[in-house]
C-alpha cells in the first residue's frame, strides 16, 4: 500500500527491513531489505479450521512462528512493528514467543470489521494485551480502539504522511461553458461512498449536462457502479479508469475542479482512518466535498477547508455542490484552506519524525 510505503522509505533514524508473504509491484515500490517468509504447508488448512469450524481469527503455526523468529533474529530486530490490527492477531504466537518489543498499526477496517463476533472481539483484545504501543491514523480511530479494550495511554496518533512537493497547489479556474470535472480516487468498496456521488453527480449535471466525473480505482463493486450508472442515465458522463499511476492521478487532480469522498460505514463495520487521496487531492488544491465521517471531520473544518455533508445523503451533497458552483469565492477560499490544512497536519516529514521518535522510545 502506497501510504506505508511512503512511511517505510522515509524512515531516517532506523534501519528498516520488512517481512513479507511474497513481493509484488517491486518495480512501483523499490526496496531492498526485504526477507519473504511464505505459508506454512498446511497453511490453509488451519484458516479453515480456525474460521470455518470455530468462527475465530486464525493464527500461525508452530512452524511459521520459528521460521519468523529466526528471520527476526538474522537481521538483529530491536522492534517490531506489524501494520495492521487482523494481521497482528494472526501474529499472536509470534507476539507471545518474541522478547523485544511489539507495535501494531490500526487503518480502519480492522477496527470494526468481524468485531460483533465475540471470538475475534476477544483475540484481538489479547493482542492489544499484549503489544508494547498501538498507532492509529485518527482520533475516531484512536476511540474505537480504546472501546475495544485497549489501555489509551499506550495508544498514539500517526497520521498519513502526505509527500506536498508531489502534490504542489494550483488555483482553480471556474469551468468553460459549465463543462465541471469531478473526481474521487479511490478503491471500489462500500465505505467510499461511490453510488452516493453517483447520484450526487446526476442531479448536479442535469443542470449542468456538460458536466463529467472521473472515478479512478479497482474494485469488487466496478460492475454494479456502471449499472448505476445506466441507471442514472449520467454513464456517457462517466470514466472509471481502473488502476492508475500517481503520475496519472495527478494529472486527473489538475485538471479536476471538485474532489468528491462520501464515505460511509459498510455493513461490516468497516470505516475510513483519513483517506490518503482526499489529502492528496486537498494538497494540491482541490476543493473537497466529503461525509461527517470516520476521521474526514479532523482533516476538514466544514465551511472552511471543506464541506462535509452527512452520510448516504446524495441530495445533500448535490446541494452543496449546486451552491458552490455558484459561489467562485467559496470554491478558491476551500481549496487554499484545505492546502493548508495538509500541510499543517499531514506533511510527511512531521509524521516520519513521529513515528521514528516512537520506535526509539520503544528499543
Amino acid at each position: 500500500m502506497l501510504h506505508i510505503y511512503r512511511q517505510i522509505s522515509a524512515l531516517r533514524r532506523v534501519r528498516p527491513f520488512v517481512i513479507a508473504r511474497k513481493r509484488e509491484n517491486a518495480a512501483q515500490f523499490p526496496f531492498d531489505k526485504i526477507d519473504i517468509v511464505g505459508k506454512g504447508p498446511i497453511h490453509f488448512l488451519r484458516r479453515f479450521w480456525f474460521r470455518q469450524l470455530h468462527d475465530e481469527p486464525w493464527r500461525i503455526s508452530g512452524r511459521e512462528r520459528r521460521a519468523l523468529l529466526a528471520t527476526l533474529e538474522r537481521a538483529d530486530a530491536q522492534l517490531l512493528h506489524i501494520f495492521f490490527g487482523h494481521i497482528a492477531v494472526h501474529l499472536l504466537p509470534l507476539i507471545h514467543a518474541w522478547p523485544k518489543p511489539s507495535i501494531v498499526s490500526f487503518h480502519g477496517a480492522d477496527v470494526l470489521v468481524d468485531m460483533d463476533k465475540p471470538a475475534y472481539r476477544e483475540a484481538t483484545k489479547e493482542m492489544l494485551a499484549a503489544i508494547g504501543r498501538v498507532l492509529v491514523r485518527s482520533e475516531s480511530l484512536r476511540r474505537a480502539v480504546v472501546d475495544l479494550g485497549c489501555d489509551e495511554h499506550k495508544i498514539d496518533i500517526v497520521r498519513t504522511g502526505i509527500p506536498l512537493e508531489e502534490f504542489p497547489f494550483r488555483e482553480r479556474d471556474l469551468p468553460q461553458n459549465s463543462e465541471w470535472r469531478f473526481v474521487q480516487a479511490c478503491r471500489l468498496i462500500e465505505k467510499k461512498g461511490l453510488s452516493t456521488s453517483l447520484r450526487a453527480f446526476a442531479k448536479f449535471a442535469a443542470l449542468y449536462p456538460r458536466s463529467t466525473i472521473t472515478i479512478a480505482g479497482e474494485g469488487p463493486l466496478l460492475g454494479e457502479l456502471q449499472e448505476l450508472a445506466r441507471e442514472l442515465k449520467i454513464e456517457n458522463c462517466v470514466s472509471f479508469t481502473g488502476f492508475i499511476s500517481q503520475e496519472e492521478l495527478r494529472k486527473i487532480f489538475y485538471a479536476s475542479h471538485i474532489f468528491l469522498h462520501p464515505s460511509e460505514t459498510g455493513r461490516d463495520g468497516n470505516q475510513e482512518g483519513v483517506p490518503n487521496s482526499m489529502l492528496e487531492a486537498m494538497a494540491s488544491g482541490l476543493p473537497v466535498f466529503a461525509t461527517q465521517h470516520g476521521g474526514i471531520p479532523e482533516a476538514i473544518e466544514h465551511g472552511t477547508s471543506g464541506v462535509l455533508v452527512p452520510e448516504r445523503d446524495h441530495e445533500a451533497l448535490a446541494r452543496a455542490l449546486l451552491d458552490a458552483s455558484q459561489d467562485r469565492h467559496l470554491l478558491s477560499r476551500l481549496a487554499r484552506e484545505g492546502a493548508a490544512a495538509v500541510a499543517a497536519k499531514f506533511a510527511q516529514p512531521a509524521q516520519v519524525r513521529r513515528l521514528e521518535e516512537i520506535y526509539l522510545s520503544q528499543m
